[in-house]
């Protein structure tokens, strides 16, 4: 892993990864091109990334209070997560521990206020 690479770069790579092993393993690609499905969760993740209102401040997904993604799209990176994230730490220890160290520092999102 580049040590220059920037948070967000990081995030792009780790979702990369993570929905590569997860359609090896459930859609039979074996490295090749990820299935429709997966493509277009690729695709989803990438562009919510990109628009992420907390840019480089971005904490885990799963820790904000805004939730982006719509819930059959949350659904599903959640059964990729789930699955690719446990398996991590064996095929790619550096980007699982940067991932689980970022969710466990992660700032919850932004606070409300309530009147």
């Amino acid at each position: 892993m580049n040590a220059a690479m920037n948070k967000l770069e990081k995030e792009h790579k780790t979702i990369a990864v993570m929905i590569r092993m997860f359609c090896d393993a459930h859609h039979g690609t074996d490295g090749g091109d990820l299935c429709s499905e997966c493509e277009e969760l690729f695709g989803y993740a990438q562009e919510r990334l990109r628009r992420c209102p907390f840019g480089e401040n971005k904490g885990a997904c799963s820790k904000c209070e805004i939730h982006c993604y719509k819930p059959d799209m949350r659904k599903r990176i959640t059964q990729v997560m789930r699955y690719s994230g446990p398996r991590m730490l064996k095929k790619h220890p550096l980007l699982a521990i940067d991932h689980l160290l970022k969710a466990r520092r992660s700032n919850p999102g932004p606070k409300t206020t309530e009147s």
